[in-house]
């Protein structure tokens, strides 16, 4: 009983993890929720048959109980398809019985029509290899079967339990009628519920692989194709634009004397200081190996001077670090404004150059 207690309380949790969307909706959630619900029906079903002295549905009820109380074990093991089974079967047994015993007015075959769509959901969110919709399809066939064999029982046998009073005609009517719509409410919502999860991954997948297509994967920063997207989407606006071409001064003789992974270091150092300099001003792109291409937009050349000059005080203050390794690097900016005459790979040739002039001038230089 504590074990059951227990898998209840994790039940409930679980479902409100779902509602918030903070949690994926498992196959061992789904068929908690239908045998919790299912053991819950018979329970009531139970106390009303033994009120009202009908001694087959009253036992059959109580074994019901019993079946599904024992399915959790099944279900803690993943075996969800015996389960399955077993609800199908249980649900179709029982609308025999009842109208064996009551007759077809007390509406228990609505049951066999709500399991119907609720197995091909179920059927097709299982972790089953092949036969899904085969299995669901014809266990629908079999409802049917269940279902016009249950009427038609009901045209050549008299009930066995004729009930004093039509009060319980109508409430054991309408008590199975709601169950029933229940039923198939809740996994509407349950599916609703799947898709939106569903969708949400999608979009979150969608973002990491755009991520990953559009960025560096070392520094962060935006790759050679995210910058030809925004160099294009510059040249077809009618704004100016300025570019700036970085490169980390002595860096081969870094990573020759450190190591590559000090190299990293000092790549992803001076990403993150060229970053918080530029904001929103810009787009900033790793070009590559150690070159870092600047994109600045609607910004006079004063600017753009002053801002280089700001990144290179700011990169030669830093100190790059690694495990005892203590390195000071240094930057070299090359500042091209685009001329509309010009095509974008003249004025990055513009740009290359005046840092090719900065080298030759001894580094650590902004050349405009």
């Amino acid at each position: 009983m504590n074990q059951y207690i227990k898998h209840m309380k994790r039940f409930f949790v679980d479902a409100k993890n779902i509602l918030t969307g903070n949690m994926q909706i498992t196959n061992r959630l789904k068929f908690t929720a239908i045998i919790f619900s299912v053991a819950v029906v018979h329970f009531f079903l139970t106390i009303i048959f033994g009120c009202l002295h009908v001694l087959p549905l009253f036992i059959f009820n109580i074994c019901s109980v019993a079946v599904y109380l024992s399915s959790f074990l099944l279900i803690r093991r993943d075996r969800f398809l015996p389960v399955y089974y077993i609800t199908y079967l249980e649900i179709a047994a029982h609308s025999f019985v009842a109208t064996i015993c009551l007759g077809w007015q007390y509406g228990f075959a609505q049951y066999i029509i709500a399991i119907i769509p609720v197995g091909y959901y179920i059927c097709y969110t299982m972790n089953i290899k092949r036969h899904k919709m085969m299995i669901a399809t014809i266990s629908a066939f079999a409802a049917v079967l269940s279902f016009l064999s249950c009427k038609m029982l009901s045209y050549i046998w008299q009930p066995l339990y004729v009930l004093d009073s039509q009060f319980w005609e109508i409430a054991l009517y309408i008590f199975n009628a709601i169950c029933s719509f229940l039923f198939l409410i809740v996994f509407s919502l349950v599916f609703v519920f799947e898709i939106k999860i569903a969708s949400n991954q999608l979009k979150h997948q969608n973002a990491v692989l755009e991520q990953l297509a559009s960025t560096d994967p070392l520094t962060g920063l935006y790759n050679r194709r995210s910058m030809d997207i925004f160099l294009s989407q510059a040249m077809e606006s009618s704004s100016s634009f300025t570019l700036i071409m970085c490169d980390i001064d002595d860096f081969k003789k870094i990573n020759d004397t450190y190591g590559h992974d000090f190299g990293d270091v000092v790549l992803q150092g001076i990403a993150r200081i060229v970053t918080s300099q530029v904001r929103e001003q810009g787009y900033v792109c790793r070009w590559g190996g150690e070159e870092i291409l600047i994109l600045i937009n609607n910004a006079s050349l004063e600017s753009v001077y002053r801002l280089s000059e700001d990144i290179r005080r700011n990169v030669a203050s830093q100190v790059f670090q690694l495990a005892s390794e203590r390195v000071y690097c240094s930057l070299t900016l090359g500042i091209a404004a685009h001329d509309k005459k010009d095509t974008v790979e003249e004025t990055i040739t513009k740009a290359d150059y005046n840092l090719y002039r900065g080298k030759r001038s001894g580094k650590n230089i902004v050349i405009l």
